[in-house]
């Protein structure tokens, strides 16, 4: 008798742990999606990122404040600023101005040095309202692997 009530406290600690520590979540999550990246300037693998640079070189274009509405098996679609320097009269006097634009990433393929994730190729932005001198409303990009 003794033996059987150990045997049940110890499985129900052992499934309060397992509940506590495994997230509500993990059960309902898309496995694709989570292994679904885009790689950023320094080649890490990022999931929804937040922000993301486009000019690597010499950071003069960034997306920032991204928010992901979908981010599927086949693309994602968020919304952010892209934020440009004027580079007037020269990059580093430059002044950096914000931009509204709609991110589309798709064209996943497997990542080379990553073979267990997929990564984005292509990058669309589309500017809701101004945009950057010498910018078409919609761009496209291919991005690095």
């Amino acid at each position: 008798m003794v033996n059987h009530k150990l045997t049940t406290s110890l499985m129900l600690c052992a499934a309060a742990v397992f509940t506590a520590v495994v997230p509500a979540t993990a059960a309902t999550a898309d496995p694709t999606s989570s292994r679904l990246v885009a790689v950023d300037c320094f080649s890490n693998p990022q999931t929804r990122p937040g922000d993301f640079l486009l000019a690597c070189g010499d950071g003069n274009n960034r997306l920032v404040d991204l928010k992901w509405t979908t981010w599927g098996p086949d693309s994602a679609v968020g919304s952010g600023i892209d934020m440009v320097n004027d580079c007037q009269p020269y990059c580093a006097a430059g002044k950096f101005h914000s931009y509204p634009v709609t991110v589309k990433l798709d064209r996943p393929e497997t990542w080379p040095e990553q073979p267990e994730l997929k990564h984005f190729t292509r990058m669309q932005l589309t500017y809701t309202d101004d945009r950057p001198a010498n910018t078409q409303q919609q761009m496209t990009y291919t991005l690095w692997d």
